[in-house]
């Protein structure tokens, strides 16, 4: 079975020093196969010894033909039995709906628990990839950006076959251009049971929390004052706080997560003061997948007299959304996370809390009137006032469209068949030997993600395990996900593995993926296929820039 072991406990560095040995290799050594990563080893020609095999290496072609080579002269070594699974996960008209680790067919009203992946999978071209000539792509990587619908697409490519500014011209392409851009206003506030006056849109939600730290923050945050965040945060909802800080001379509180990958809501409350100003916490770990309280939060929050700032870029295309029912100040969301464009998200917010922010970027759009006196230069109502230069408006229509799509499906619908793949991946990754899963059981509630890493004793890090599941067309995440901290908490200094799912996922993608995993585990575990050297973690592509973030 999994470990499911504390997040706060420290673990031991995993490695032992040895000598570097990333391109000179024995034939039994972890590092004589090495994927494709010696295609971007820096330096070029590289001698690599495999055994009493010397090849001189020119570039990727010539590395990425030899290790593949041998990583399937390893596979086929397994046997009968491996080269069956294998055929069966690999062939796309193979059935795998019968391999099945849940015996229920019926989650919260939804009688088949594929049919919304099996009627939505069509939408989403880019799900028709493949590796090769023969591997289709299983794309479990939705927390770090999801799939387009084509509705989306299609929308984006309207506007541009007709694009102009918006709030500008008087000519009928321009008038278009304004109407679809301000329905799509419309929609986002829809979608999260909000005003369209309330919506601002940002070049993503990295951009609307800074937003709120360059105006709100500077307006009200002073000397002394407090804001608390969680240890559990991405960095865009952590990083603006400590730059606002440092500049007010404020303090930042974190609460702490407990043994279960829970936020402490106790420790929670104990750091409450009346100098605690504002209140940024998620809704859902991008790494733990816990679900937070929010309105225990907010109650909290509330009652001190602090604003609540809800990152919802993980649940805005998960759970179905309410702003008032919520009870927040603000939220924020990422376009690309819930099916929409890349470079755009939102900032919602209270109207009055809204009205009361001074602009942050200057330029054209957010102004009345501009004199050469600058006491007289006035600015926009909102949220004109918060929108400077020409706004992304293709993205801008493009995450309409994605909510427009979402709302279509229906979001409760969506959230219960997302609940029952929560609980299938859990137990399915559970059942894997030696493997330490993060964050709570469905039993508490957790979004359909999952973090975990090989805890065998054996050197094998994420990076491997990405790779090696990469062979067999899953894509999925490994690194520090943007939250170093969270990491750091688990005594992980390279991070996790993730899977994160979607709509368009269903069981077999979780069945087919558990097999891959499994078996490239006993590989990595024997020490074959390894593609990182902690040693050295720059020396190659895969094991620095993609575990910086």
């Amino acid at each position: 079975m999994a470990l499911m072991l504390s997040p706060l406990a420290a673990f031991a560095s995993p490695w032992a020093r040895r000598p570097q040995q990333t391109l000179v290799s024995s034939s039994n050594s972890r590092h004589a196969v090495v994927l494709e990563m010696l295609g971007y080893c820096r330096g070029a020609p590289q001698r690599l010894v495999v055994g009493n095999l010397v090849v001189a290496i020119v570039g990727t072609a010539s590395a990425s033909a030899l290790v593949r080579s041998r990583w399937q002269q390893r596979r086929h070594r397994r046997g009968k039995e491996s080269q069956g699974m294998r055929a069966q996960l690999l062939s796309h008209s193979t059935p795998t709906a019968d391999v099945q680790t849940s015996p229920s067919n019926s989650v919260d009203g939804v009688k088949d628990h594929r049919s919304l992946a099996e009627e939505v999978r069509k939408d989403f071209p880019a799900l028709d990839q493949r590796i090769g000539e023969e591997k289709p792509i299983t794309y479990l990587d939705t927390a770090a950006t999801s799939q387009k619908p084509q509705a989306v697409l299609d929308a984006i490519g309207r506007y541009y076959s007709h694009s102009a500014n918006v709030h500008r011209g008087t000519y009928a392409m321009a008038a278009k251009a304004t109407e679809e851009y301000e329905d799509a206003r419309k929609s986002i506030a829809k979608f999260i049971g909000a005003l369209p006056e309330e919506v601002v849109f940002t070049s993503g939600a990295t951009d609307a929390i800074n937003l709120v730290a360059q105006s709100w923050g500077i307006a009200n945050i002073e000397l002394g004052d407090e804001i608390i965040t969680t240890a559990m945060e991405h960095h865009s909802n952590m990083v603006p706080w400590q730059l606002l800080a440092k500049r007010c001379g404020a303090v930042v509180k974190y609460v702490r997560f407990g043994s279960t990958g829970e936020l402490d809501l106790q420790h929670f409350k104990s750091l409450l003061t009346p100098l605690t100003k504002l209140v940024a916490v998620t809704h859902i770990s991008n790494t733990l997948g816990c679900i937070n309280p929010v309105s225990a939060i907010v109650d909290a929050a509330h009652r001190i007299g602090a604003l609540v700032l809800l990152d919802a870029c993980q649940s805005a295309p998960h759970l179905k959304l309410d702003v008032a029912s919520l009870g927040v100040d603000f939220l924020v969301a990422s376009g690309h996370k819930m099916y929409g464009p890349t470079g755009v998200g939102f900032l919602w917010a209270r109207r009055e809390v809204l009205e009361g922010m001074p602009p942050w970027k200057g330029g054209g759009e957010m102004i009345k009137e501009v004199s050469l006196d600058a006491e007289k230069t006035t600015f926009a109502d909102i949220p004109a006032r918060f929108e400077a230069g020409t706004p992304p408006i293709a993205q801008a229509i493009g995450m309409g469209a994605a909510c427009e799509y979402l709302m279509s499906i229906g979001m409760e619908r969506i959230e219960a068949y997302e609940r029952h793949l929560a609980n299938y991946l859990w137990q399915a990754l559970s059942e894997i030997e030696d493997l330490q899963l993060y964050g709570p059981p469905p039993s508490r509630g957790r979004a359909a993600l999952l973090s975990f890493n090989d805890a065998s004793g054996e050197e094998v890090y994420p990076v491997d395990i990405a790779v090696a599941v990469g062979e067999d067309g899953f894509c999925i995440r490994a690194g520090r996900h943007c939250a170093h901290p969270v990491h750091q908490a688990l005594g992980k200094r390279f991070g996790s593995a993730r899977v994160s799912l979607g709509i368009y996922n269903t069981t077999d993608d979780i069945d087919r993926f558990a097999r891959s995993l499994r078996e490239n585990l006993e590989m990595l575990r024997d020490g074959e296929g390894c593609t990182f050297d902690p040693e050295d973690p720059d020396a190659c592509f895969c094991s620095s820039d993609r575990a910086r973030s």
